[in-house]
């Protein structure tokens, strides 16, 4: 079973929301997601113009595929996000605590001009130790 420590070092900022470092012992598999986008059923856009529907659509997917995989979000160790407006950032933690609690995995998040379409306002890769 894989032990998954949260930490952080002395001179380093520590966040709220998300950690700094994610140390992995006794990993036996690692579970990569595409970045998941808010995909309705048909694969058309779900949440037009609404950015905390989108994220929670898209924590849904990353926790669907990782439950499929054998593990849990707990088992998430590191998210990288894409978001079309920075100014998003506010709603993304709100939604991110949701999913993953005060302490979440540890966090990228990077502005974009675009996503693969326009009406996509955010999409989420994660990594999992399971």
């Amino acid at each position: 079973m894989a032990k998954i420590e949260k930490y952080g070092a002395a001179g380093v900022y520590d966040p709220p929301g998300y950690s700094q470092g994610i140390k992995v012992t006794g990993a036996q598999t690692l579970l990569f997601t595409a970045g998941q986008v808010p995909y309705d059923a048909e694969g058309g856009v779900k949440h037009r113009g609404d950015f905390k529907a989108q994220a929670r659509a898209v924590f849904a997917a990353i926790r669907a595929l990782v439950e499929a995989g054998g593990g849990t979000l707990d088992s998430v160790v590191k998210i990288t996000t894409y978001v079309t407006d920075v100014r998003y950032r506010p709603d993304f933690r709100t939604v991110r605590e949701e999913f993953f609690g005060a302490r979440g995995p540890a966090s990228t998040m990077v502005e974009v001009s675009a996503l693969a379409h326009p009406d996509y306002l955010i999409e989420v890769e994660a990594i999992a130790v399971i």
